[in-house]
């Protein structure tokens, strides 16, 4: 299920948004001692992330991390990872801890199942997930044009997978749905009219494996807070 919050410019989402993970955050803390935020990558989160970077929050027992990466060096243009790094570990969050999902040379079997246990045993299940969505409907790195798509999306998956985009560069190590899903609470952000289409296709259809992010929009357990902006 899903309920979608439609805001007039993308500066009022960044604040309404970042008000909102903040108090979940805490509250976390407060409960448990801890807490954790999966965050994506893209131009879109930006405004968010310097939202969220500016709150009091007790960030020394939060951890972030990505719910995927591209398997790039640390200082590519194209790394998640940096992206995270300059834009939200910083100002007040500089103090956060910072879960990596890209850690060495090679995405190997041996390096997945030290980076599953890891995740199993320290962050999930996640109490915020913020989704991004690209044009395909694919999300994190769950891509309707890879091999792994079946694997990614079953029940028996295992918290973290390689996979294989073939209309996207780069291989990724992405959290499967199985994971994702447990998040306690999952926003999906977006922006422009074209996000708007897609958001449209991809609530007219049930069909997961056309368009992953219909696997957060139609499951009727989990909450998806849609945030738009024009």
């Amino acid at each position: 299920m899903y309920q979608l919050n439609e805001f007039s410019q993308r500066s009022e989402l960044d604040t309404a948004l970042s008000d909102k993970v903040a108090a979940i955050l805490t509250d976390a803390v407060n409960m448990k001692g801890k807490a954790s935020i999966a965050v994506s990558g893209g131009s879109t989160p930006k405004g968010f992330f310097t939202e969220l970077s500016q709150k009091a929050l007790p960030w020394a027992d939060i951890t972030i991390t990505l719910a995927d990466e591209r398997w790039v060096d640390i200082d590519s243009d194209s790394s998640n990872t940096r992206l995270v790094h300059e834009n939200l570990l910083q100002n007040q969050a500089v103090n956060a801890k910072f879960f990596h999902l890209k850690q060495g040379e090679e995405l190997s079997e041996e390096t997945l199942a030290d980076l599953n246990l890891a995740a199993d045993s320290a962050l999930l299940p996640f109490d915020v997930l913020i989704l991004g969505m690209g044009e395909d409907g694919h999300t994190a790195s769950l891509f309707p044009c890879s091999e792994q798509i079946n694997q990614a999306l079953s029940a028996d998956c295992p918290s973290l997978l390689k996979v294989v985009p073939t209309t996207a560069p780069h291989d990724r190590i992405t959290f499967s749905f199985n994971a994702l899903k447990q998040s306690k609470n999952t926003f999906l952000h977006i922006s422009g009219d074209s996000k708007k289409a897609v958001l449209e296709q991809a609530c007219a259809n049930s069909d997961i494996k056309a368009m992953p992010i219909r696997a957060f929009l139609h499951d009727p357990v989990i909450n998806t807070q849609v945030f738009w902006a024009e």
